[in-house]
């Protein structure tokens, strides 16, 4: 929280520009300490919305890009992903639109989701626009989140909500990078083995083991 707060302090309106650039790459917690900082009166929570918004619509269309140009030689390149990409994939196969809109919210595949989706039959216009309604969706739940925990803080906490309101939004968000990691740690203990079919331009050489 007190980098947000530096960051702000520092580069005012442009916070939001550095709001684009942080969740081009990811960043939930940043999202809900800058609307804590949007109920301080520090930002505007509707151009912070609309910076996360568009930051994190642009950077999944990117690596759908990357995906359908060069997920082959990705995968090649980093054989670690090869897992996160067919569990994405076999989601997407499985659940397909809802995937598409909920897939930032599941950790673990998040980060090969795009990546997997332009590996896979899914168009070009279909992702974007559910693409960017699900970023819309994810900007706002996670800004508003971190909105309304302020709102919760000052109702119970009052006047040293404004100090203790950090550390306790700190602790939470510890709390939740704590969970996060245990679950990515669990996963690895026990990788999902699934078969995975890539388009016929994304041919991409069997792993061991499997037939």
């Amino acid at each position: 929280m007190e980098t947000v707060l530096n960051l702000i302090q520092e580069y005012e309106s442009l916070f939001y520009l550095i709001t684009f650039a942080w969740t081009y790459v990811e960043g939930e917690t940043f999202v809900i300490f800058a609307g804590y900082a949007c109920h301080e009166g520090y930002l505007n929570i509707y151009w912070l919305i609309g910076a996360a918004w568009i930051g994190s619509f642009c950077g999944d269309q990117t690596w759908f890009f990357l995906g359908r140009k060069f997920g082959r030689q990705l995968v090649e390149r980093f054989p670690k992903w090869r897992a996160g990409i067919d569990t994405a994939m076999l989601l997407a196969e499985k659940y397909n639109t809802a995937f598409i809109l909920s897939f930032r919210f599941i950790y673990g595949v998040r980060n090969f989701s795009s990546i997997a989706l332009g590996m896979s039959n899914v168009t070009w216009t279909r992702f974007f626009i559910l693409n960017f309604i699900a970023a819309g969706m994810w900007a706002n739940i996670f800004a508003w989140s971190g909105y309304l925990l302020g709102q919760a803080f000052e109702a119970v906490l009052g006047d040293i909500a404004k100090g203790f309101g950090l550390v306790m939004l700190t602790g939470f968000a510890v709390m939740v990078w704590l969970a996060v990691r245990y679950h990515k740690r669990q996963k690895l203990r026990k990788p999902v083995e699934v078969e995975t079919v890539y388009p016929a331009t994304e041919k991409v050489p069997e792993r061991e083991g499997v037939q």
